[in-house]
């Protein structure tokens, strides 16, 4: 079969069954992803004409790459329970209210600015788990801790793990390839020279369309959360949200374009939150009404998960200095940079048998995966809980009951990871090295399909096709990998600059991060939210979409300018939309929330006399103080 058309629909079949079970029809992802693991693999036996074995290699890959995501998890679930169990969590979550009580603030300031700087220390990931689990534990519920650890994957993203998207995937995409060499030679630069100008673009788009999502978080959080659904709540808290988001963005491009791309998301996220800890310390920007969640006795069930750490019994007494309940946070950045920027501390952990190695799996070339047991976060998250024990006191029965919590939360998320990534390698895997058809694989072909559709305004698409990437295989590295040299190449064929639209691909496959569903998974079950990823993709497919809009208007613009053109008329409608929606916003009174259980009905709970249990919502009555956590 040669039709490109047919090729394309058949290759987006299984992402498009996934999607529709999830975000559709409201499948869990435990049922959805089973399902979406069968197509692949009849689209990829009858189709493509990948054999039986490489197509069995390319599941128990994925197996492996599961294993290493629910070690993660663990460890984020560990460090949790630890901190919660040794009364740390009780300091934080005051020291935090001494700031401000105001939800809004805390979002921003835990999630864009702390989890910038653990995106650019680690990446792949971590950030949602461990912003998820500290927002649950600021008395945040489950579903919007992680909605606020995913929208965080995005500006961040392309610079994460010392910049790892972009030297490994961009690197790796381009690396080598004929028509790259030619455009080096044209322009006089080597590969790391080109990767430091495509990454000064990626710091450019990002600076530029991220500036907006601490308000659009603010935005989300009282539109979905709040007492009336009123979008409008965020927006009174434009002001702190611009500076929170100059804060990170301005020093994030300085760095981008004066060190190179190792360093932003993890120099802009610290000095961000350096200064932004300290200006709201001091009251600068902070709002004058509090927004804060419904009272929790109203909360909608499937809001909440099975994890509930301030009603936790075993938990320490005292209330602990907020510097020492700090540090098991502060050791964790501090080896995840460590351990990713000294190179004979790197070299170590990630050689010999600190390694478990498969190769060749089932004699099939080529496919093969490590565990780097010492290397990956969830150990550093081990061995912070383990310094913790002894830094706060800790007593077996404490840490006992630490260890059987965490044990107990991987269940709800391994069924889906077990199946999410299988599904994921066999996708990626279908290229003509293994199979007998000659057929790109399907990633290719899908993107192939796209551009033959889009002509010369494929930059406004080169996003989605990144977005993509990163949604089916859970990484904007692995979105890089496959796609940059089919960016650079069409960028050439329709005769335009390739850095620019190779540069939008890493933009895009940052944005699809928000949505990808291993993400999602596995920051759900840091918080005990299992089977609700069809919601949370529901919501950060909102920001999501306007990240990629955002990012082919402003890529269009780079290459053709502004005047009397296509461009212009773009980004033109995307910028009269956004005025548009938030006048829209700020004109609606909002309605009653329908998820909230409603006034004077219990949950069976009983925490309807509990005046801890209490909240407020800026609305009927602004002046009200809002209720313990």
């Amino acid at each position: 079969m040669d039709n490109l058309a047919v090729l394309s629909l058949l290759a987006l079949a299984p992402i498009a069954v996934v999607g529709i079970l999830l975000a559709g029809l409201r499948w869990p992802a435990k049922w959805a992803m089973p399902v979406g693991f069968v197509v692949v693999v009849l689209v990829a036996l009858l189709v493509w004409g990948m054999s039986p074995t490489a197509i069995a290699a390319s599941a128990v890959q994925g197996l492996l790459v599961a294993v290493t995501l629910l070690y993660i998890v663990f460890g984020a679930l560990l460090l949790l329970e630890t901190l919660t169990k040794s009364g740390a969590m009780a300091t934080i979550r005051a020291g935090f209210t001494s700031i401000s009580p105001d939800r809004r603030v805390q979002a921003i300031i835990v999630g864009w600015l702390f989890g910038s700087f653990i995106e650019g220390a680690s990446g792949f990931g971590t950030p949602a788990a461990v912003v998820a689990p500290l927002m649950l534990a600021l008395g945040f519920p489950a579903m919007a801790a992680v909605m606020v650890g995913l929208i965080i994957q995005s500006t961040p993203v392309s610079f994460g793990a010392v910049g790892t998207p972009i030297l490994v995937g961009v690197s790796g995409g381009l690396g080598g390839a004929a028509p790259v060499d030619e455009r080096l030679s044209v322009l006089g630069l080597d590969l790391p020279a080109y990767l430091e100008v495509i990454g000064l673009r990626v710091s450019l788009l990002h600076a530029t369309i991220g500036t907006l999502m601490p308000l659009i978080l603010a935005c989300m959080l009282t539109g979905f959360f709040g007492e009336r659904r009123r979008f409008a709540d965020g927006l009174a808290i434009a002001p702190f949200a611009l500076f929170a988001a100059f804060a990170m963005t301005v020093p994030y491009v300085l760095v981008a374009w004066l060190l190179g791309p190792e360093f932003p998301s993890l120099l802009g996220g610290l000095t961000g939150l350096i200064i932004v800890m300290f200006a709201s310390s001091r009251g600068f920007l902070m709002p004058k009404q509090i927004w804060d969640f419904p009272p929790r006795h109203r909360w909608a069930s499937n809001w909440m998960g099975s994890l509930h750490p301030e009603d936790e019994k075993d938990v320490a007494e005292r209330r602990m200095n907020i510097w020492l309940a700090w540090t098991p946070y502060v050791v964790v950045a501090a080896l995840l940079v460590l351990t990713r920027t000294v190179d004979p501390l790197t070299t170590f952990l990630r050689d010999g048998w600190r390694v478990l190695s498969v190769e060749n799996i089932f004699g099939v070339q080529g496919i093969s995966q490590a565990l780097e047991y010492l290397y990956l976060p969830g150990f550093v998250f081990i061995l912070t809980c383990l310094i913790t024990y002894g830094l706060h006191r800790m007593n077996g029965r404490q840490i006992a009951a630490s260890w059987k919590v965490a044990g107990s939360q991987l269940a709800g998320a391994a069924v889906a990871l077990l199946f999410a990534l299988p599904l994921v390698r066999v996708f990626i895997n279908s290229g003509d090295t293994y199979n007998d058809s000659g057929l790109a694989s399907m990633p290719l072909v899908l993107a192939e399909g796209a551009a033959a559709l889009a002509g010369d305004a494929w930059p406004a698409f080169a996003p989605w096709i990144g977005a993509l990437g990163a949604f089916v295989a859970g990484s904007n590295t692995v979105s890089n990998l496959m796609f940059s040299l089919f960016q650079f190449s069409t960028a050439e064929q329709i005769g335009v600059a390739p850095e620019t639209v190779v540069a939008t691909q890493a933009v895009g496959g940052a944005a699809g991060n928000m949505i990808t569903v291993h993400n999602i998974v596995a920051a759900s079950a840091t918080v005990g939210l299992v089977g609700r990823e069809g919601d949370l993709i529901r919501k950060t497919i909102l920001p999501t979409i306007y990240y990629c809009l955002m990012a082919g208007g402003l890529s269009l613009v780079a290459i053709y300018g502004l005047g009397a053109n296509v461009s212009t008329l773009w980004l033109a409608l995307l910028l009269g939309a956004l005025v548009g929606l938030v006048l829209a916003m700020r004109r609606s009174p909002g309605k009653p929330n329908p998820e909230l259980v409603p006034a004077g009905h219990g949950d069976g709970s009983g925490t309807q006399g509990d005046p801890s249990a209490q909240g407020t919502d800026l609305g009927p009555d602004p002046t009200a103080k809002p209720g313990g956590r």
